[in-house]
């Protein structure tokens, strides 16, 4: 049976897409919980229409974070926290340190975008990977000073 995905289903297909699957399936738990729809060629014109919105939407989306990329790739970020012998921190710089540092220059992004293999312990430079979209990642440069 000829179907058209209406949410994004893991080993099936993304929403809008058009698969084939076995009757039951289709019948008995696809349609019913309204994550599909029977390919009909008034359902097909309805996913069209979505499938463009959606390509808009993730365009603009994608516009956005290649904006946000150009100003980080002009900034550096400054964290001061108190250290002590060795250049060790008390405590550590984590995404959340660096999401507020970025807030009060205008720049705002998710800590969940920030990615940090591990927190940051020692007074320094650091490169710090920022997810800003599926296919746009920007690195920051992370200076942490002593307070």
């Amino acid at each position: 049976m000829k179907l058209i995905l209406i949410e994004d289903i893991e080993n099936l297909g993304k929403a809008g897409d058009i698969i084939e699957v076995k009757n039951g399936y289709a019948r008995n738990y696809l349609i019913p919980r309204a994550l599909a729809l029977e390919a009909t060629t008034p359902n097909l014109k309805i996913a069209e229409k979505t499938r463009q919105k959606q390509q808009l939407k993730l365009e603009k989306i994608k516009q956005q974070a290649t904006q946000i990329a150009k100003k980080l790739s002009s900034t550096s970020c400054t964290i001061t926290m108190p250290a002590g012998e060795d250049d060790k921190l008390f405590g550590a710089v984590t995404a959340q340190d660096i999401a507020e540092a970025l807030k009060q220059e205008g720049i705002v992004i998710d800590k969940k975008d920030i990615i940090l293999k591990t927190p940051i312990h020692k007074l320094g430079i650091y490169n710090v990977e920022v997810k800003l979209h599926p296919e746009i990642s920007q690195e920051l440069k992370v200076w942490v000073i002593k307070q």
